[in-house]
């Protein structure tokens, strides 16, 4: 998956390093992010190479012995770097380009978001200890803010419920389960309830599997396997799904880079390795 980018080591305890020459800036407009991108291989400059001002950085995380800083101002595009797309990371190569892409967005995001107070207004500031911002006016403190979600594996025998989204055009059948977390439930309250919202389906046997931070949407997904209970006539919603079929191993035509919590539990399907029981 994305994150799984052993043998490098993620370090996202913050401390306000000083910026180096050979330290990487991340830089990001309107969902877009500086960089250089040729024949799929990811890249982006150092702050030699970007010439920018030491204190209009702000640190994020270090990746082996790089760190990685937060352009605080607009950057323009200069030789051999432009803005592309955050979701090319989807595809890029390496993988720890990848990830540090997704990352620093998510973060800055946050900090874009964070800039005043929502108690009072006032401008926060940054905290000199800890990642967060904080409202000198009120003392409002404001971290970083993670939605849990869920991604569903449905089991019924020897099949799978596979989905199609809605309003994606081109989308094919290769969706499990997912939503949000609602205030006041439980995780497995969560996945209960959105298999009922999207396909009408009661469900058993609920089994963890594992978790993946997925910093596009800025969630923690929570992967699960269970079982249809009882009647298995599928009901799709209409609004988020456009179709949800039952399929055996066989039967799935989809082919995932290894990228997502989806793709990882779909192929364990298709190894056979999907269990509601020890």
């Amino acid at each position: 998956m994305i994150h799984d980018i052993a043998p490098h080591t993620y370090d996202n305890q913050y401390a306000p390093h000083t910026p180096r020459d050979e330290d990487i800036v991340l830089a990001y407009r309107k969902g877009e992010i500086l960089c250089n991108y040729e024949d799929d291989v990811l890249s982006f400059p150092t702050l030699l190479q970007l010439g920018a001002s030491a204190d209009t950085l702000t640190y994020l995380f270090t990746i082996d012995q790089t760190r990685y800083f937060l352009a605080g101002v607009e950057v323009d595009p200069f030789a051999g770097f432009a803005y592309r797309p955050v979701s090319l990371a989807r595809t890029a190569m390496p993988r720890v380009a990848s990830f540090a892409a997704i990352t620093g967005h998510q973060l800055s995001v946050w900090y874009r978001d964070s800039r005043f107070c929502g108690r009072c207004g006032t401008p926060t500031v940054h905290d000199g200890v800890e990642r967060m911002m904080r409202c000198p006016n009120c003392g409002s403190m404001i971290f970083p803010r993670i939605s849990p979600a869920v991604i569903v594996g449905v089991l019924n025998g020897d099949r799978i419920l596979m989905t199609r989204y809605a309003n994606r055009p081109g989308a094919k059948r290769s969706a499990l389960i997912a939503g949000f977390a609602e205030i006041g439930e439980s995780i497995e309250q969560t996945v209960r309830r959105e298999v009922m919202e999207e396909v009408g389906l009661r469900v058993k046997n609920l089994r963890y599997y594992k978790s993946q931070p997925w910093s596009f949407t800025g969630c923690l997904l929570m992967g699960f396997w269970c079982e249809v209970d009882g009647d298995d006539t599928i009901h799709v919603d209409g609004r988020e799904l456009a179709e949800g079929v039952w399929l055996t191993r066989e039967e799935i035509d989809w082919d995932d880079i290894g990228l997502s919590l989806t793709g990882e539990m779909t192929q364990r399907f298709r190894d056979g390795l999907a269990r509601v029981e020890e």
